[in-house]
C-alpha cells in the first residue's frame, strides 16, 4: 500500500467483509509484517446478499476481491448496476457468453474506465491505447485518465491569448513556433 492511510482503509474494508454474516472467506494471503503491507483476501457472497447490503457494495482498494454468485444473467445485470465507479471491469467469457455480455457492456461502459475480456488488467504503460479512469469514485474527474498519453490533460488548463504581442507569448506560441510543437491557431491544429 502506498500510504499508512490506504493500508488502514484496506484493513478496515477487509474486516467489514470478513465480519459480514452474508460473506464467506474463501482464501487469505500470507500475513505480512512490513510497513503498509497488506494480506490479500478473497471472499464470496450471493447476488441477493450483495444487492441487499450497501456495505458489500463498497470497494476495498487493494488485494481484496468479493466474488458474487449470480443465479442468472438478470442477477448479473442487477449487480453490475449497483457497482460503484471502477477503474476496470473484467469479463471472463467464452463464445457462448456473447449474448449475455452484450447485455452487460452498456452498464459496464458507465461503470468503468477500461473493460477487458479473458484477462487481467495490465499495469500502467504510457501509450496511446492505455486509459485508466472511470466514474466517481474510481476517479475524481471522469473526463480524463490517470495513465497513458492523455493523462497529461489532468494537469493542463486551457488558456487563450488574445492580441498579445508575439514577444510576450510563451515560446511555443510565437510565430515560427521555435520549439516545433503543435498548436491551434484560429481553430486549426498544426505544426510550423
Amino acid at each position: 500500500m502506498l500510504t499508512p492511510g490506504i493500508h488502514a482503509a484496506f484493513d478496515s474494508g477487509v474486516a467489514k467483509l470478513a465480519g459480514s454474516g452474508a460473506v464467506t472467506t474463501l482464501a487469505r494471503g500470507l500475513a505480512c509484517s512490513g510497513p503498509n503491507q497488506a494480506q490479500a483476501a478473497f471472499f464470496t457472497t450471493t447476488a441477493d446478499a450483495f444487492l441487499a447490503d450497501t456495505a458489500l457494495q463498497e470497494e476495498v482498494f487493494g488485494a481484496a476481491s468479493l466474488l458474487i454468485r449470480c443465479a442468472d444473467v438478470a442477477a448479473m445485470r442487477a449487480v453490475a448496476e449497483r457497482l460503484e465507479g471502477q477503474l476496470t471491469a473484467t469479463l471472463q467469457m467464452d463464445g457462448a457468453d456473447k449474448a449475455a455480455v452484450a447485455g452487460l457492456i452498456p452498464t459496464l461502459e458507465r461503470k468503468a474506465g477500461r473493460i477487458l475480456a479473458n484477462g487481467w488488467p495490465t499495469g500502467v504503460e504510457v501509450c496511446h491505447a492505455m486509459v485508466h479512469g472511470g466514474p466517481f469514485p474510481a476517479t475524481s474527474d471522469p473526463r480524463s485518465t490517470s495513465v497513458g498519453t492523455l493523462a497529461i490533460r489532468r494537469f493542463l488548463r486551457p488558456l487563450c491569448y488574445q492580441d498579445i504581442p508575439a514577444e510576450l507569448l510563451p515560446e511555443a506560441l510565437r510565430d515560427g513556433n521555435p520549439l516545433g510543437l503543435w498548436r491551434r491557431i484560429d481553430g486549426t491544429l498544426g505544426q510550423e
